[in-house]
């Protein structure tokens, strides 16, 4: 439902580009507001959106359903159409543009610290982590028919025997995809990617509520999309 405020501002206009300016300026204050913004800037096929505080996933899409961290409530404009670009451009050179305001907007949020420390891409390894999420979102639209979530891609200094791990959903962690910074500097981009995949899969299997293992859903879907059912290489 829309503020009183732009309710009564917008029994005052008729004219759709008058309207887009006051949603321009308006603050937003509910999940039905921001909502509003989105249809306004192209958003179709949802039927609800939600706001949540989930650390990690920003922005994700599921039975209709769309999922904004609560950061993004009073987000500039642009952001917003990021958004709405991001949802309804299926792939390529939009989606993939959409995807680094939404994550350069996201960088930005501060979230209250909560529990241990979580582990971040060291800046040094920020452009590798862009270029493997960028991967992702190919790989999402190329094997996985665009129905993973945009999760974040974390390489990690501190992991010495994996080469990534996928974090499920569980109660006070959200997901994620960590690679190793060993892995790639020992055996390069092309077997980074190889796990990449395979985390994806395990991914797959969690956001459709199975167990995240090595069974023999994991090895069905890993065939199917080319990943190996084993990730494992010694990390020197």
């Amino acid at each position: 439902m829309l503020s009183a405020l732009v309710r009564r501002v917008r029994a005052h206009f008729d004219h759709r580009d008058q309207l887009a300016i006051v949603f321009e300026w308006c603050e937003l204050r509910s999940a039905d507001e921001l909502f509003a913004r989105l249809k306004q800037q192209g958003l179709r096929g949802v039927h609800e959106v939600k706001l949540t505080n989930n650390r990690r996933t920003m922005v994700s899409i599921a039975s209709r359903t769309l999922r904004v961290q609560e950061g993004f409530l009073n987000a500039p404009s642009t952001v917003h159409q990021a958004i709405a670009d991001f949802v309804m451009a299926r792939r390529g050179a939009a989606k993939l543009s959409a995807q680094r305001q939404i994550v350069a907007h996201a960088a930005t949020i501060e979230l209250a610290p909560r529990g241990r420390r979580v582990e971040r891409t060291h800046p040094d390894d920020a452009a590798l982590a862009t270029r493997i999420a960028e991967w992702h979102q190919k790989y999402n639209d190329e094997k996985f028919n665009s129905e993973l979530s945009m999760i974040p891609i974390r390489v990690s200094r501190r992991m010495k025997s994996r080469l990534g791990h996928y974090t499920p959903k569980r109660t006070g962690v959200a997901p994620e995809i960590a690679i190793s910074r060993g892995h790639f500097r020992c055996h390069g981009l092309e077997e980074t990617l190889h796990t990449l995949l395979h985390e994806m899969v395990h991914q797959w299997q969690d956001e459709r509520g199975l167990p995240v293992d090595h069974g023999t859903a994991f090895r069905r879907k890993a065939r199917a999309v080319g990943a190996l059912p084993t990730a494992t290489r010694a990390l020197k």
